[in-house]
Parts: structure tokens; C-alpha cells; sequence
């Protein structure tokens, strides 16, 4: 069990690469946009095919405040989470929770990686901490209720 706080940008990519790499089935992102989590570098798409690959249902489900980065700039990402769709789910989220600024990574609920504020790379770092967890899987469960408009991975045309 461990927690860690985190305060710069570069201990925060260090964390979710610490994250990642200790995945064994599911995944569970809520963020602004998932910029500041470069999902799009080669080792970070590499963890999340080995945990997509596990076969788990909703191994990976990633609920964004603004899908538009993810259209427009993530092309790599994109084409996981179409070969993937029926284990990945992604959606942004209603513009009632537009208010929201954190951010958090969970992983197999019981790890995590909690942003208080989406400017700001403060956060912590939750290993083996299922307590403490707790609080965040019911918000990120009550998060993915909300809805939202689903992200389609392909292009619906003739």
C-alpha cells in the first residue's frame, strides 16, 4: 500500500506510467480532454492494448469533458480504440458536468491517480489503497451515469 503525492508535470507522467504498467484487467479515465496524459506516446498505447487484449469487459471505459482533442490529434489512440470498441467505451461527458476540474485514472479499482486540478499536475498517487479508493470509484461510476455523447471511431460515409 502506498500513496504519493505528486507536484510536478514530470512526476505525473512518471505516475501514470507507474499506473499503466501495473494494469492487469480495466482502466477507468475521467479528464478534461486526456492532453496532459499523452495516451498517444508508444509505451502508454502499448499498456493499454495488453490490458484490452486481456479480453475484460469495459477494460477500458475513458469519459472526457472535450472529445475534440481526441478527434483531431490522437490518430494511434483512435485506431486502438476501433479495434478494440467492444471492450472500449469513451464518452463526453454532458455540459453539466463542464464544471468539473479534476481528473482521475483508475485502474483495476483499487489503484489510482487523482488530479485535483486540471491545470495543475498536483495530485496523487494511490497504490493497493482500496479505502481510499472507494470514494472514487462511486464518483467516476456516478460520472459514466451521466451519459453523454458516445466517441465513434469511424467514419460513417458512402
Amino acid at each position: 500500500m502506498a500513496r504519493e503525492l505528486i507536484t510536478s508535470w514530470t512526476d505525473y507522467q512518471t505516475a501514470v506510467d507507474r499506473l499503466l504498467a501495473i494494469a492487469c484487467q480495466t482502466i477507468c479515465i475521467y479528464d478534461e480532454d486526456l492532453t496532459a496524459l499523452n495516451l498517444e506516446s508508444t509505451n502508454r498505447l502499448v499498456s493499454i492494448k495488453r490490458i484490452l487484449q486481456t479480453g475484460h469487459e469495459d477494460a477500458l471505459r475513458i469519459a472526457v469533458r472535450n472529445a475534440t482533442p481526441i478527434r483531431q490529434q490522437h490518430p494511434k489512440f483512435q485506431q486502438l480504440l476501433s479495434t478494440y470498441c467492444h471492450l472500449a467505451k469513451t464518452q463526453e461527458t454532458p455540459a453539466q458536468l463542464a464544471h468539473l476540474r479534476d481528473s482521475m485514472v483508475i485502474v483495476d479499482d483499487k489503484h489510482a491517480l487523482i488530479r485535483f486540478e486540471r491545470d495543475l499536475p498536483r495530485s496523487k498517487l494511490l497504490v493497493d489503497e482500496a479505502d481510499e479508493l472507494r470514494p472514487y470509484l462511486i464518483r467516476f461510476r456516478e460520472i459514466w451515469s451521466e451519459g453523454g455523447e458516445g466517441l465513434t471511431t469511424s467514419t460513417l460515409g458512402l
